[in-house]
């Protein structure tokens, strides 16, 4: 069994059993421990499990990772993703940016544009912004997060409501292989619903790692993308999905 295959039913045995110690995986797949830890490691990277004292259980659907670690976790893909959807939007556009700190980094690329008209219920994507000259950023309101500065809320809601933009750049913390767009926060979500509803073109900024993500709140369907940005060739289920539907598919 090669080394992608072996990771595979790993993540596949924790989800059956809900835990593995080491030395259950090393026995079943007959080899050496060293080999289960790098395993176990490239596949916590990857958000697919999370290691735990002497072995490793199944990533919560509940709870999201915390704000200071998904900064950093993952950021050079992020950072090829975001060089690559900017590519996609023209000066002198208007687009939402939401939560997400996929899209924080998608502002940062955005920076070269030119006159670009922002609104976003992102406080970190508004401080990256403010200091163009010739960007307008428009801050929703509502109830600010203070875990990573998102604005949620029916205050929120209304607001996003007043404005139809040319593009809505959405994040996500996990894709079905049905092709549900899932989040941990029915607040954000119902806000993102919002912004799909108020833009012309949805692009999805979503690192390899969301395919093997399943949090519990449904956002929508990849069915509603006009564009998926990731950094590696979705599961072959996802894929098919995308022709169906005739959403742009962009590896970065």
């Amino acid at each position: 069994m090669n080394q992608q295959r072996r990771q595979d039913a790993i993540v596949e045995l924790v989800r059956q059993q809900g835990y593995m110690s080491i030395e259950q995986l090393t026995e079943h797949f007959a080899v050496t421990p060293q080999t289960i830890r790098r395993d176990l490691n490239t596949l916590a990277d990857e958000d697919r499990v999370r290691r735990v004292h002497g072995g490793v259980g199944i990533e919560s659907s509940t709870v999201n990772t915390a704000y200071s670690t998904r900064k950093t976790l993952h950021l050079e893909e992020k950072e090829r993703i975001a060089y690559c959807l900017a590519q996609h939007i023209p000066n002198h556009s208007s687009l939402f940016i939401n939560i997400g700190t996929s899209n924080e980094v998608i502002a940062q690329a955005l920076l070269k544009h030119q006159g670009l008209e922002i609104i976003t219920n992102n406080l970190n994507v508004a401080a990256i912004l403010q200091h163009k000259e010739d960007f307008t950023v428009i801050v929703a309101g509502g109830q600010v997060r203070s875990r990573d500065g998102g604005i949620i809320g029916e205050a929120t809601i209304d607001f996003i409501n007043q404005f139809k933009v040319d593009y809505g750049i959405i994040g996500i913390s996990g894709i079905d292989e049905d092709g549900s767009l899932l989040e941990f926060d029915y607040q954000e979500v119902r806000v993102a619903q919002a912004i799909i509803a108020n833009s012309r073109r949805i692009f999805l900024a979503a690192d390899y790692s969301k395919f093997h993500r399943n949090p519990v709140v449904r956002q929508g369907n990849l069915a509603q993308l006009d564009a998926l940005f990731t950094d590696r060739k979705p599961p072959e289920a996802i894929q098919r999905l995308l022709t169906q539907h005739d959403v742009a598919l962009y590896i970065a």
